[in-house]
């Protein structure tokens, strides 16, 4: 079995780390990087923490608009495929990277794996939205996290090949949970009681009124927020002419494990990160969301998570309310092992049907 793996976004290498573990085992593994994220904070830390093997081929797109950027990756990816004709291509996410490896396959009439599909935010201004809803109907193999997600398809009238298999981030901690530690903090010189913070949506940066209430919001917290500044965010800071309130410390990006360290060692986060609502979760630590919606309601029903949107006086009483929140039963709704059920998956459906 040869399986093209799509990876271009932070979140993606992390995702990456768990499957491509196990799938080398049973498979031939391509594993190509689209260069959406391409610095050193933001790329190459997370192969190296976590290590990941290195890229077969890094299509090297960088930033641009959504479609100039996805255009660029489907021209670059169907030169891939065309090239190494895989058995299947295995897409992660809701990036465009995502779409793109989506859309190339199905072209190319390629059976097409989607590792998180079936989460919905019902926002079809979100960019993140439209590449999920497009790649999970170009799929023939939909692995989903949870049953909420399995329950979104099937009102899709999605059904065939919508497999409930966990929740992939579970395994990629347990790779690296051994390795969180005080020394950690002490390098990043954090210490005493914070807050851990990040921000990065297109919906809440890009908007100079929305920054702008996202930090009002920080500024509210009656404790030391601790930010690693995402790149777009530092950028948007810049151009809007808008500065840091006094109890925030702006960090530069961190990798996963040291953000997993400020994840476990934190008070509470507050975000606007699918990805980091999980991890929150997962390590005891309770989440504010700074949005409208989650995809993950599953941490809301588990009592580790509020959703705030940019309100200060309803993120404040959020924290007063969440501070201390545990649950010890969130192994039960997020279970470790998605990766190898993925990897089982594709060898027992190898002979799947032409893509719809």
């Amino acid at each position: 079995m040869r399986v093209v793996s799509i990876v271009g976004a932070r979140p993606q290498f992390v995702k990456a780390a768990a499957v491509s573990r196990e799938l080398r085992t049973a498979a031939t593994e391509i594993l190509v990087h689209t260069g959406q994220h391409y610095d050193v904070g933001m790329s190459d830390v997370f192969f190296d923490e976590l290590v990941i093997p290195e890229p077969d081929l890094n299509l090297e797109v960088g930033s641009g608009t959504h479609g100039r950027q996805t255009g660029r990756m489907l021209e670059r990816i169907e030169e891939v495929l065309l090239e190494e004709r895989p058995d299947w291509v295995l897409v992660y996410g809701d990036t465009n990277s995502t779409l793109a490896g989506a859309l190339a396959a199905a072209k190319l009439h390629i059976h097409v794996a989607h590792v998180e599909a079936g989460l919905r935010s019902f926002r079809r201004d979100m960019p993140e939205e439209v590449n999920r809803v497009v790649t999970d109907h170009v799929s023939n193999l939909l692995f989903c996290p949870t049953q909420t997600a399995v329950d979104h398809l099937g009102a899709e009238g999605v059904t065939e090949g919508v497999m409930l298999v966990g929740d992939v981030m579970v395994d990629a901690i347990g790779l690296v949970r051994d390795r969180i530690d005080a020394d950690r903090l002490r390098r990043l010189r954090v210490d005493g009681p914070y807050l851990l913070a990040t921000l990065h949506r297109a919906e809440n940066v890009d908007d100079a009124q929305r920054l702008a209430q996202a930090l009002g919001v920080l500024a509210a917290m009656p404790e030391r927020v601790v930010i690693p500044v995402h790149p777009r965010t530092a950028a948007a800071m810049q151009r809007h002419d808008l500065t840091w309130p006094a109890n925030v410390t702006p960090l530069a990006p961190v990798g996963y494990i040291d953000m997993l360290t400020l994840v476990a060692a934190a008070d509470a986060v507050l975000t606007d990160s699918g990805g980091l609502q999980k991890e929150s979760v997962l390590l005891g630590t309770p989440c504010i969301t700074l949005r409208k919606e989650t995809e993950w309601v599953e941490t809301v029903d588990a009592g580790m998570n509020r959703v705030v949107d940019l309100d200060a006086q309803v993120a404040r009483e959020a924290l007063e309310e969440l501070r201390g929140a545990h649950n010890a039963e969130i192994e039960r709704v997020f279970p470790p092992g998605a990766s190898g059920r993925i990897v089982e998956a594709l060898q027992g459906r190898s002979s799947v049907g032409q893509p719809r």
